[in-house]
């Protein structure tokens, strides 16, 4: 069986989507890559063009034709675009954040399901060579404290939304689904630096079980930095995602450590790897033969959640300070 794929948007996200299942649907690929369609013809004949597939003339006749589409376009049309595809019978796959507010995330997870169609959302992190690292050791037990850094130069893209939404929801769904746990208090400081909306943050986070986590992000910086440390019940993870390492301190394991006496440290290394082919992968597996969704409706909805939450708490503080 080959899935035939179509892809709404043609922008920056877009663009790589289209390259990359343009790659699928070669040779005895399982993806039959239909094209893609934008509002703006002349971007949608660009990105074709490169990507060596049709532009369709409108997302409706694209959807129709389509066993599954994947959504690239700004979050404003997540909803529309994603239950449009799913009223038109075609799985989807729709970039993060799964949409713009809580009621069109829960709409669109009770429309898949009722559609028994695969909803999959575009946290990309899930699939990176870094997590998998982590998870393919024998970890450090139960999370009690994570950190999370993510910032980076600032671009003039996605400046629709704040960096909570643009880069800190990252994130925020790496936290969430190593947690396990319901999130129930969110403190978050934050501000405008180079742009009209939030472009530093910082957040706290508390869940049910215990568990804490404090994330930073930042699109206003001269340098980029990505890690996760992970304080755990049986030792302490440290990734950092650039410099493609993890460092593992636990008790009477890997070279002992003089400083914590009992404690060993590993260190790790990996090759990075397309995350976003990985991503495209599986979907495609969902869709074709029922694999699990690794990133689904109800998880977009969670990152969404967070993400606004940690939007709220910062509106809270910034109106504090102006009274």
């Amino acid at each position: 069986m080959r899935l035939k794929l179509g892809i709404l948007g043609a922008g920056h996200f877009g663009r790589f989507h289209s390259l990359k299942a343009a790659r699928a649907a070669q040779g005895e690929g399982r993806v039959e890559f239909l094209g893609l369609a934008d509002p703006d013809p002349a971007r949608a004949a660009l990105v074709a063009g490169e990507a060596g597939c049709r532009a369709w003339d409108s997302a409706q006749s694209l959807m129709q034709a389509a066993d599954a589409v994947i959504i690239a376009a700004p979050t404003a049309f997540h909803h529309d675009l994603a239950a449009q595809a799913l009223a038109a019978g075609c799985h989807v796959f729709v970039e993060k954040p799964i949409a713009a507010s809580r009621a069109q995330a829960d709409a669109l997870v009770a429309q898949a399901a009722a559609a028994g169609k695969v909803l999959q959302v575009g946290h990309v992190e899930r699939f990176g060579a870094g997590l998998m690292t982590l998870q393919g050791s024998a970890g450090v037990g139960r999370p009690l404290y994570m950190e999370a850094v993510r910032i980076a130069p600032f671009r003039p893209r996605s400046l629709d939304v704040t960096v909570i939404l643009d880069l800190m929801i990252h994130d925020l769904d790496l936290v969430l689904s190593l947690a396990r746990s319901e999130l129930v208090a969110v403190e978050a400081v934050g501000t405008a630096v180079v742009s009209p909306t939030i472009d530093i943050a910082n957040a706290r986070l508390r869940f049910a079980n215990g568990a804490q986590a404090t994330i930073t992000a930042s699109r206003a910086s001269l340098k980029m930095e990505r890690r996760l440390r992970v304080f755990g019940s049986e030792g302490y993870a440290s990734l950092d995602f650039l410099a493609r390492e993890l460092k593992l301190v636990r008790k009477g394991q890997g070279q002992t450590l003089e400083q914590i006496p009992g404690h060993g440290i590993e260190t790790l290394a990996w090759t990075d790897r397309d995350n976003l082919e990985a991503e495209q992968a599986s979907f495609v597996a969902a869709c074709l033969d029922g694999a699990k969704v690794v990133v689904d409706g109800h998880a977009g909805r969670a990152a969404l959640d967070a993400a606004l939450r940690v939007e709220e708490a910062v509106a809270a503080s910034l109106k504090a300070a102006s009274v």
